[in-house]
Protein backbone atom coordinates (compact mmCIF):
# COMPACT_ATOMS: atom_id res chain seq x y z
CA UNK A 1 0.00 0.00 0.00
CA UNK A 2 1.20 3.61 -0.27
CA UNK A 3 2.03 5.95 2.13
CA UNK A 4 0.18 9.16 2.97
CA UNK A 5 2.87 10.96 0.19
CA UNK A 6 2.18 8.98 -2.31
CA UNK A 7 5.29 6.24 -2.61
CA UNK A 8 4.39 2.76 -3.53
CA UNK A 9 5.69 -0.15 -1.77
CA UNK A 10 5.81 -2.54 -4.90
CA UNK A 11 5.83 -0.88 -8.76
CA UNK A 12 5.46 -3.02 -11.94
CA UNK A 13 7.30 -1.37 -15.24
CA UNK A 14 5.79 -2.78 -18.31
CA UNK A 15 9.11 -2.45 -20.42
CA UNK A 16 11.48 -3.17 -17.89
CA UNK A 17 14.76 -1.85 -19.56
CA UNK A 18 12.75 1.71 -20.58
CA UNK A 19 15.23 4.93 -19.03
CA UNK A 20 12.71 6.63 -18.15
CA UNK A 21 10.86 3.76 -16.25
CA UNK A 22 14.42 2.59 -14.77
CA UNK A 23 15.18 6.10 -13.28
CA UNK A 24 11.47 6.26 -11.68
CA UNK A 25 12.05 3.01 -10.38
CA UNK A 26 15.77 4.12 -8.62
CA UNK A 27 13.98 7.15 -7.24
CA UNK A 28 11.28 5.43 -5.85
CA UNK A 29 13.16 2.84 -4.66
CA UNK A 30 14.74 5.60 -2.35
CA UNK A 31 12.15 6.58 -1.26
CA UNK A 32 9.82 3.56 -0.36
CA UNK A 33 9.42 0.98 -3.13
CA UNK A 34 10.70 -2.70 -1.85
CA UNK A 35 9.53 -5.08 -4.74
CA UNK A 36 9.87 -4.17 -8.69
CA UNK A 37 9.01 -6.59 -11.40
CA UNK A 38 10.46 -5.29 -14.68
CA UNK A 39 8.63 -6.67 -17.30
CA UNK A 40 9.72 -7.09 -20.68
CA UNK A 41 11.56 -9.40 -23.86
CA UNK A 42 14.06 -11.92 -22.07
CA UNK A 43 17.60 -10.20 -22.49
CA UNK A 44 20.94 -9.10 -21.05
CA UNK A 45 19.90 -5.73 -20.78
CA UNK A 46 17.01 -6.66 -18.92
CA UNK A 47 18.65 -8.54 -16.78
CA UNK A 48 21.85 -6.11 -16.11
CA UNK A 49 18.61 -3.48 -15.24
CA UNK A 50 17.27 -6.01 -12.40
CA UNK A 51 20.97 -6.26 -10.99
CA UNK A 52 21.41 -2.07 -11.27
CA UNK A 53 18.17 -1.76 -8.97
CA UNK A 54 18.77 -5.09 -6.87
CA UNK A 55 22.18 -3.02 -6.02
CA UNK A 56 19.63 -0.57 -4.29
CA UNK A 57 18.26 -2.84 -1.91
CA UNK A 58 14.98 -3.58 -3.83
CA UNK A 59 13.66 -7.33 -4.22
CA UNK A 60 13.50 -7.21 -8.17
CA UNK A 61 11.92 -9.81 -10.75
CA UNK A 62 12.16 -10.00 -14.41
CA UNK A 63 8.77 -10.83 -16.02
CA UNK A 64 8.64 -11.79 -19.68
CA UNK A 65 6.53 -9.59 -21.89
CA UNK A 66 5.94 -8.36 -25.21
CA UNK A 67 3.93 -6.06 -26.02
CA UNK A 68 2.65 -7.09 -29.75
CA UNK A 69 1.83 -10.76 -28.57
CA UNK A 70 -1.28 -9.50 -26.57
CA UNK A 71 -2.90 -13.20 -25.94
CA UNK A 72 -0.71 -13.61 -23.38
CA UNK A 73 -1.07 -10.53 -21.48
CA UNK A 74 -4.01 -11.45 -19.14
CA UNK A 75 -2.73 -14.83 -18.25
CA UNK A 76 1.14 -13.54 -17.63
CA UNK A 77 0.22 -10.03 -16.19
CA UNK A 78 -2.96 -11.90 -14.01
CA UNK A 79 -0.04 -14.24 -12.11
CA UNK A 80 1.95 -11.27 -11.29
CA UNK A 81 -1.10 -9.57 -9.75
CA UNK A 82 -1.92 -13.51 -7.94
CA UNK A 83 1.32 -13.04 -6.43
CA UNK A 84 -0.11 -10.18 -4.47
CA UNK A 85 -1.10 -6.70 -4.52
CA UNK A 86 1.08 -4.01 -6.98
CA UNK A 87 0.42 -0.45 -6.05
CA UNK A 88 1.88 0.83 -9.02
CA UNK A 89 2.21 -0.58 -13.11
CA UNK A 90 4.61 2.08 -15.03
CA UNK A 91 3.45 1.32 -18.76
CA UNK A 92 6.93 2.33 -20.10
CA UNK A 93 7.50 0.28 -23.56
CA UNK A 94 7.15 1.75 -26.88
CA UNK A 95 9.01 2.67 -30.14
CA UNK A 96 9.75 5.30 -31.79
CA UNK A 97 10.18 4.16 -35.16
CA UNK A 98 11.98 5.82 -38.24
CA UNK A 99 9.63 7.92 -40.28
CA UNK A 100 11.21 7.77 -43.42
CA UNK A 101 11.45 4.11 -44.04
CA UNK A 102 8.15 3.34 -42.40
CA UNK A 103 6.06 5.87 -44.71
CA UNK A 104 7.61 3.36 -47.30
CA UNK A 105 7.36 0.01 -45.15
CA UNK A 106 3.52 -0.34 -43.93
CA UNK A 107 4.26 -3.22 -42.10
CA UNK A 108 7.11 -1.49 -40.29
CA UNK A 109 4.26 1.71 -39.86
CA UNK A 110 1.50 -1.23 -38.50
CA UNK A 111 4.39 -2.59 -35.99
CA UNK A 112 5.38 1.04 -34.65
CA UNK A 113 1.24 1.56 -34.10
CA UNK A 114 0.65 -1.68 -32.44
CA UNK A 115 3.28 -1.69 -29.90
CA UNK A 116 2.35 1.86 -29.08
CA UNK A 117 -1.45 1.83 -29.07
CA UNK A 118 -2.76 -1.74 -29.47
CA UNK A 119 -0.04 -3.44 -27.02
CA UNK A 120 -0.46 -0.32 -24.45
CA UNK A 121 -4.38 -0.81 -25.00
CA UNK A 122 -4.22 -4.80 -24.38
CA UNK A 123 -1.73 -3.95 -20.85
CA UNK A 124 -3.64 -1.08 -19.99
CA UNK A 125 -6.77 -2.86 -19.31
CA UNK A 126 -5.74 -5.91 -18.40
CA UNK A 127 -3.66 -3.84 -15.76
CA UNK A 128 -6.63 -1.87 -14.90
CA UNK A 129 -8.85 -4.87 -14.09
CA UNK A 130 -6.70 -6.07 -11.72
CA UNK A 131 -5.98 -3.07 -9.81
CA UNK A 132 -9.87 -2.09 -9.60
CA UNK A 133 -10.30 -5.55 -8.32
CA UNK A 134 -7.63 -5.35 -5.10
CA UNK A 135 -9.63 -1.91 -4.53
CA UNK A 136 -6.37 0.30 -5.02
CA UNK A 137 -3.29 1.05 -7.07
CA UNK A 138 -2.31 3.54 -9.93
CA UNK A 139 -1.46 3.12 -13.50
CA UNK A 140 0.94 5.56 -15.16
CA UNK A 141 1.07 6.11 -18.60
CA UNK A 142 3.74 7.47 -20.95
CA UNK A 143 2.84 9.35 -23.61
CA UNK A 144 4.18 11.90 -25.67
CA UNK A 145 3.66 16.06 -26.36
CA UNK A 146 3.85 14.10 -29.99
CA UNK A 147 0.65 13.07 -29.56
CA UNK A 148 -1.30 16.35 -29.33
CA UNK A 149 -0.66 17.23 -32.61
CA UNK A 150 0.35 15.25 -35.71
CA UNK A 151 4.08 16.70 -37.27
CA UNK A 152 5.01 15.64 -40.66
CA UNK A 153 8.40 15.11 -39.06
CA UNK A 154 6.74 11.71 -36.86
CA UNK A 155 2.99 11.67 -37.52
CA UNK A 156 3.24 7.52 -37.08
CA UNK A 157 4.87 8.02 -34.52
CA UNK A 158 2.91 10.65 -33.13
CA UNK A 159 -0.78 9.18 -34.32
CA UNK A 160 -0.32 6.05 -32.02
CA UNK A 161 0.69 8.68 -29.04
CA UNK A 162 -2.38 10.25 -29.59
CA UNK A 163 -4.67 7.41 -29.51
CA UNK A 164 -2.75 5.56 -26.32
CA UNK A 165 -3.31 9.60 -24.74
CA UNK A 166 -7.16 9.44 -25.74
CA UNK A 167 -7.49 6.11 -24.38
CA UNK A 168 -5.70 6.72 -21.21
CA UNK A 169 -8.05 9.50 -20.74
CA UNK A 170 -10.72 7.56 -21.01
CA UNK A 171 -9.90 4.99 -18.71
CA UNK A 172 -9.14 7.05 -15.78
CA UNK A 173 -12.58 8.83 -16.26
CA UNK A 174 -14.03 4.82 -16.30
CA UNK A 175 -11.59 4.09 -13.21
CA UNK A 176 -12.86 7.58 -11.11
CA UNK A 177 -14.18 6.47 -7.75
CA UNK A 178 -12.99 3.03 -7.96
CA UNK A 179 -9.44 3.67 -5.47
CA UNK A 180 -7.78 3.38 -8.98
CA UNK A 181 -5.44 6.71 -10.40
CA UNK A 182 -4.61 6.97 -13.63
CA UNK A 183 -1.66 9.46 -14.77
CA UNK A 184 -0.86 10.67 -18.25
CA UNK A 185 2.52 11.74 -18.79
CA UNK A 186 3.55 13.70 -21.62
CA UNK A 187 7.45 14.11 -22.37
CA UNK A 188 8.57 16.44 -24.52
CA UNK A 189 12.29 15.47 -26.61
CA UNK A 190 14.29 12.85 -23.92
CA UNK A 191 17.53 12.72 -23.88
CA UNK A 192 18.33 8.90 -24.37
CA UNK A 193 19.04 5.98 -26.39
CA UNK A 194 16.33 5.70 -28.08
CA UNK A 195 16.52 9.50 -29.64
CA UNK A 196 20.25 9.34 -29.87
CA UNK A 197 21.31 10.67 -33.32
CA UNK A 198 18.39 13.47 -33.41
CA UNK A 199 18.33 16.64 -33.16
CA UNK A 200 17.57 17.64 -30.55
CA UNK A 201 14.35 19.84 -30.00
CA UNK A 202 14.05 22.62 -27.68
CA UNK A 203 12.61 21.97 -24.24
CA UNK A 204 14.34 18.98 -23.92
CA UNK A 205 14.69 16.98 -20.79
CA UNK A 206 16.43 13.62 -19.71
CA UNK A 207 14.69 10.23 -18.45
CA UNK A 208 15.52 11.76 -14.90
CA UNK A 209 13.70 14.43 -14.96
CA UNK A 210 10.81 12.57 -15.81
CA UNK A 211 11.10 10.63 -13.35
CA UNK A 212 11.32 13.40 -11.01
CA UNK A 213 7.74 14.42 -12.38
CA UNK A 214 6.16 11.05 -11.88
CA UNK A 215 7.55 11.15 -8.58
CA UNK A 216 5.28 14.83 -8.04
CA UNK A 217 2.48 13.59 -9.96
CA UNK A 218 1.82 10.76 -7.57
CA UNK A 219 2.27 12.43 -4.22
CA UNK A 220 0.17 15.25 -5.89
CA UNK A 221 -2.52 12.37 -7.53
CA UNK A 222 -2.11 14.86 -10.57
CA UNK A 223 -4.22 13.28 -13.79
CA UNK A 224 -1.85 15.09 -16.37
CA UNK A 225 1.93 15.49 -16.03
CA UNK A 226 3.81 17.74 -18.98
CA UNK A 227 7.52 17.23 -18.62
CA UNK A 228 9.43 20.12 -18.29
CA UNK A 229 5.94 22.04 -17.39
CA UNK A 230 6.47 24.78 -19.44
CA UNK A 231 5.27 22.20 -22.80
CA UNK A 232 1.64 22.58 -21.67
CA UNK A 233 1.74 26.27 -22.78
CA UNK A 234 3.92 25.86 -25.97
CA UNK A 235 1.36 22.91 -26.94
CA UNK A 236 -1.84 25.06 -26.31
CA UNK A 237 -0.48 27.05 -28.06
CA UNK A 238 0.22 24.81 -31.20
CA UNK A 239 -2.76 23.18 -31.11
CA UNK A 240 -4.89 26.39 -32.31
CA UNK A 241 -2.29 27.43 -34.83
CA UNK A 242 -3.64 27.28 -39.08
CA UNK A 243 -3.00 24.15 -40.78
CA UNK A 244 -1.16 26.48 -43.57
CA UNK A 245 0.51 27.79 -41.08
CA UNK A 246 1.39 24.59 -39.04
CA UNK A 247 2.77 22.86 -42.11
CA UNK A 248 5.82 26.02 -42.24
CA UNK A 249 7.00 25.96 -38.94
CA UNK A 250 10.00 24.01 -38.21
CA UNK A 251 8.27 21.77 -35.55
Amino acid sequence: MKDAFGAPQSLLVLGGTSEIGLATARRLIARRTRTVWLAGRPSPALDEAAESLRALGADVRTVPFDALDTETHEERLGKLFAEGDIDLVLLAFGVLGDQTRDEAAPLAAVRVAQTNYTGAVSAGLVCAQTLQAQGHGSLVVLSSVAGERARRANFIYGSSKAGLDAFAQGLGDALHGTGVHVMVVRPGFVRSKMTEGLAEAPLATTPEAVATAIELGLRRRSETVWVPGALRVVMSALRHVPRPLFRRLPV
